[in-house]
């Protein structure tokens, strides 16, 4: 579930938008995010393995901040998720569709289907569907890594000149571009109260997930770029591509199944996530109290699960209607979750234990998550506007009973006894 998390569908489409926006130079921005993912994931996993709750990041700053700020970072996340799945799902869609011949009607139906697939095996629970992940993820591993040794031969250092063909500011728009590629942190933080033993299992989890994910994102970052050249930033489908160069035609089915298998572990276990922490807000008080059922571990939230599902196909029905591409939804994705990784440092800077190096972690991955943030111009208004709509809400749902409510109740009781 980990690594279906972090290695997630933008994968398949990050390294030629990342490519398009900064050309080369790109290998920066992907390397610095990659820095970046160390001590975020190693101080979740030690949040996790202390405070082991469906919650996630939003109970972790509960315990720095206060019920206010954890209603705020619950909101972000929340309302991140849908445009995340939605985006992912439309990503496998596309090379399904290209494998396929087809045009833009079948790539959306594929995304819908991936979207169905994922609830349904939330809506059975997580022992199943990690099981299936499993299987997924494996496959996965297996064919970014042929993909890159099929490629390799036809690589070319010619290709990283000029560098930086758009000036070196464009890596950061780089970076909060891809930095989509690198938010399943978050999501898995929310599962910390699944695990069987998770002071012994999460780090190990998390230890294994940076290892795969590190190997894969930078080698085919690289691969991309050096195969590729110019043309890696024209292309929706650039892992195609890459196996077409060196397998031929029979690339596209390859492709597509490894679409399919990537899409389908981030969606999955974001959704997985989002259910968890809608029950948990529910349960504080954050969200209506109707979704906390569900809420304690081993249990599935199937009433946050609905909302979900509702808010998903809500927006998914308007990028059908009105035509939305990819880069604004991942776009705001990227916002809200690096806002939610932002306060999940700074929660950190607070809880853990002063001046020592899993401390210091916190302090370099909360500075540089934030300027991830601010890197994101207009747009950092999103998890502001989210902050006051989260807060107006929790007074609302929070609000003292007025006397003459609270003593209407008992007279009826007593006049029915009666």
């Amino acid at each position: 579930m980990y690594i279906g998390a972090v290695l997630g569908p933008g994968v398949l489409a990050l390294p030629a938008l990342a490519a398009a926006a900064a050309g080369p130079a790109s290998v920066v921005a992907w390397a610095g995010l990659l820095a970046l993912s160390v001590p975020v994931a190693v101080v979740f996993a030690t949040l996790g393995t202390r405070f082991p709750d469906g919650g996630g990041v939003s109970t972790f700053v509960a315990k720095a901040f206060g019920a206010s700020a954890s209603a705020t970072v619950g909101w972000w996340f929340y309302a991140a998720v849908p445009f995340g799945v939605v985006s992912g799902a439309m990503i496998g869609g596309e090379y399904v569709a290209e494998a396929l011949g087809m045009g833009e009607g079948i790539a959306l139906a594929s995304a819908a289907v991936i979207l169905l697939a994922a609830v349904v095996a939330n809506c059975v629970g997580l022992s199943l569907s990690g099981r299936l992940q499993l299987i997924l993820v494996g496959v996965l591993v297996l064919l970014l890594v042929g993909a890159m040794a099929a490629a390799s031969p036809d690589a070319s250092w010619e290709n990283f000149t000029p560098f930086a063909p758009h000036g070196w500011g464009s890596i950061g728009s780089a970076a909060v571009l891809i930095f989509y590629a690198f938010s399943g942190w978050e999501a898995a933080s929310h599962l910390s109260a699944e695990f069987s033993h998770p002071r012994r299992d999460l780090p190990a989890a998390t230890g294994v997930t940076l290892v795969v994910v590190g190997a894969l994102y930078l080698g085919l970052c690289l691969v991309t770029i050096a195969v590729l050249g110019d043309s890696a930033g024209n292309s929706h489908v650039p892992l195609m591509m890459l196996l077409e160069v060196g397998l031929g035609p029979a690339a596209r089915v390859l492709t597509a199944v490894a679409a399919v298998c990537l899409t389908f572990g981030a969606v999955n276990t974001f959704i997985a996530g989002a259910v968890r922490l809608g029950a948990a807000l529910g349960r504080d008080g954050v969200l209506p109290r109707y979704l906390a059922k569900g809420s304690n571990a081993g249990e599935v939230p199937r009433r946050s699960l609905s909302v979900q599902a509702a808010l998903v196909a809500l927006l998914m029905g308007t990028v059908v209607a009105v035509g939305i591409d990819l880069d604004p939804l991942m776009r705001v994705t990227s916002v809200l979750l690096s806002a939610v990784t932002t306060a999940g440092m700074a929660a950190g800077v607070a809880l853990l234990p002063s001046r020592r190096p899993l401390w210091w972690a916190a302090v370099m991955a909360c500075a540089m998550s934030a300027l991830v943030l601010l890197w994101s111009g207009w747009m950092v208004l999103l998890p502001v506007g989210l902050a006051g709509c989260a807060l107006g809400a929790k007074r609302r749902l929070n609000r003292p009973v007025p006397e003459a409510e609270q003593t209407a109740v008992p007279s009826l009781v007593t006049s029915r006894e009666g």
